[in-house]
């Protein structure tokens, strides 16, 4: 809940009923029923009714009549007002007992006996639930000899180091960039904001972060990871400037030797352990074009954005228009002379009101002053995401030229009546209509005001939708012939994101490389995490863990994860753990197996999601609940330990 000030909220001690009655009205009423039958009890906030509505590419419950919403309006004015006259000061969450039936009235609907775990611990209530417990007491002296390096200091890193810290274990990071943050620290593009919801782009310790977005920024995005660094004091642990270059694995002290480069030249590293946290979005993808190193003006890749540049006037290219083109061009459009934007695949566009807005004060004078309000909303929120998979089950008995089951297909009408809404023009509906079914690639969110539709129907943006022939000194040929005569070109061409742990060179037991054991079917894990005969090495955001799971949930139950084999080491004072070939290999074929039963492996879509090999090493085809499982607890039957 919201830090007390000596005790108390003295911001709703000085409140009046009318700012109390106003902020309620901005409160999300579903938020509002599950939250105040957890602090009451009240059995009129259980019978209150609720519907589903379109929400963008989801489904959403919401209160099913005007009526049910004033009664949750009412009930929590009333509830603050008297908690307000009895001092405004520390107030438990009520009983544990109660926590299913809130959380499935704030859902809306039943919650699966077996998820219901994943969700009490999302809820936030305790921001240690992901943390390391020992078992025993470890001994001093093997806790002391015991290190561990962590890749990057990233969302996951970060946490990592944390957790680390917290159970006692010593760690060093080491970070590429200049500051923390990773793809947050890189993507500085103009538009650049999250399209998750904020709310849930949070650890657990996290939960009472001040968003002003409810989807935020590139750079309040950056303020939550130098927040993470410094009130967990992590930032000293971290070796900024310096990137891993290749690792191999030492049998006989069983350690890893890690080769880096930074400031000071090249050096050699050993720790007992690696947790990578490089991420998958993190190495630019700059498509080869015939000519590119002609063209005499600046060009860069949007990850690369060059600080004070200045497009203002300039008649700019944007090559690609997946998530990063389409934030990107409607604010180019602002300030640039012309904008020429290049468009091989349209995407679908989902609106959704207030993406690029600020929270209304009232939402955050509410996560202030109404007890555990930013626990339910981010609830909510991450809860959200596991409604989403419910659209990407392929429906085999649909029969449907455009979609893959009813739900898919019911969002497709909505993002197909959004661009008709938006454009008019058939014909340019029609070229913005992606040719692959909804959920076969990623979607976008959009502001239903202002987006990339509107920019494309401006006198100063050109869409061209014809593929690119070469790059000149001037500009860039289209395969009809036509000259773009431009001033800059930017690359908003995506990531190598198949490439994992790309470039570094990880070499495990016997001299086998991981590039050799992802030779044949590319890059592979066992729970997303680890490799057979590569001991103590575990992966955050690794193979197919791209989900419905929430991302910053993904890496806690990695991070966890590995925790619970590191203090198996130590308690047990052995050298080495890792996954045995079997667990690998079943995993794995689970994995391609499910991943058939999803929407991204419609033909029509060939992206980032798929290997040459013709599967997905990104994708992970588990629910939320079924993540959680596998993941929560480590499966030492699974794992070889020596």
């Amino acid at each position: 809940m919201a830090t007390l000030e000596g005790g108390t909220r003295k911001e709703l001690l000085d409140a009046t009923d009318e700012t109390i009655e106003d902020a309620v009205r901005y409160a999300d009423p579903m938020v509002l029923r599950g939250l105040l039958y957890q602090l009451t009890g009240d059995d009129e906030l259980a019978a209150t009714k609720v519907t589903t509505v379109p929400a963008g590419v989801l489904e959403m419950k919401v209160p099913a009549g005007e009526e049910d919403t004033a009664l949750l309006w009412h009930k929590a004015a009333r509830f603050l007002k008297a908690y307000r006259d009895a001092g405004a000061g520390h107030i438990e969450p009520g009983p544990a007992e109660r926590l299913p039936v809130s959380l499935a009235l704030a859902a809306g609907e039943e919650i699966p006996e077996e998820d219901m775990g994943l969700w009490l611990e999302d809820l936030a209530l305790d921001p240690w639930a992901r943390a390391l417990h020992w078992q025993a007491p470890p001994p001093p002296e093997r806790l002391a000899d015991f290190h561990v390096t962590v890749i990057g200091a990233g969302m996951g890193g970060l946490n990592a180091a944390v957790q680390l810290k917290r159970a006692g274990i010593a760690c060093t990071v080491v970070e590429k960039n200049s500051g923390v943050g990773g793809t947050w620290w890189e993507n500085r593009y103009p538009g650049c904001r999250v399209d998750s919801p904020s709310r849930a782009y949070t650890h657990l310790y996290g939960v009472d972060f001040g968003y002003p977005y409810p989807f935020c920024p590139a750079e309040k995005n950056a303020e939550y990871f130098e927040w993470v660094a410094d009130e967990f004091a992590v930032r000293d642990d971290i070796v900024f400037d310096t990137e891993v270059r290749a690792m191999e694995w030492d049998e006989d002290s069983g350690t890893w030797t890690i080769h880096v480069a930074g400031p000071q030249g090249e050096r050699t590293l050993r720790s007992n352990a690696v947790i990578s946290a490089v991420g998958f979005l993190n190495r630019p993808n700059v498509p080869r074009i015939e000519g590119a190193e002609e063209f005499t003006g600046p060009s860069w890749h949007t990850a690369r954005w060059p600080a004070g540049a200045d497009l203002a006037g300039k008649r700019v290219a944007v090559i690609g228009t997946g998530c990063t083109g389409y934030q990107l061009v409607p604010e180019l459009a602002r300030h640039a002379g012309h904008v020429t934007v290049f468009q091989r695949t349209p995407q679908w566009l989902f609106p959704v009101p207030g993406y690029r807005s600020p929270f209304p004060d009232q939402v955050t004078w509410l996560d202030r002053n109404m007890p555990y309000h930013t626990n339910f909303t981010r609830f909510r929120a991450t809860y959200a995401t596991n409604v989403l998979a419910t659209a990407t089950e392929i429906d085999p008995d649909y029969d449907d030229p455009h979609a893959l089951s009813a739900v898919n297909k019911a969002a497709r009408d909505t993002a197909v009546a959004f661009l008709e809404h938006k454009l008019g023009d058939p014909a340019l509906v029609a070229r913005m209509t992606p040719p692959h079914p909804v959920l076969a690639a990623r979607p976008v969110l959009v502001d239903p005001e202002y987006s990339v539709l509107d920019a494309i129907q401006r006198d100063d943006v050109t869409l061209v939708t014809d593929g690119i022939r070469r790059i000149g000194r001037t500009g860039i040929e289209t395969a009809d012939g036509t000259r773009h005569d431009v001033d800059a070109i930017v690359y908003a061409t995506g990531f190598r994101a198949r490439d994992y742990l790309f470039p570094m060179k990880i070499t495990g037991r016997d001299g086998r490389t991981l590039d050799e054991l992802w030779s044949e079917g590319g890059a592979r894990a066992y729970k997303g995490c680890m490799m057979p005969g590569f001991p103590n090495l575990w992966t955050i955001y690794g193979p197919n863990t791209s989900s419905m799971l929430n991302i910053p949930t993904y890496h806690e139950l990695i991070t966890v994860h590995a925790l619970e084999c590191i203090e198996r080491l130590i308690l047990d004072g052995k050298k080495a753990i890792t996954v045995k070939e079997e667990p690998y290999r079943r995993f794995n074929e689970e994995v391609d197996r499910r991943n058939l039963t999803k929407t991204w492996s419609d033909p029509r879509a060939r992206n980032y999601y798929w290997t040459e090999r013709d599967r997905t090493a990104t994708q992970c085809p588990f629910s939320a609940g079924e993540v959680w499982r596998f993941l929560r607890h480590a499966d030492f039957a699974d794992l070889d330990i020596s």
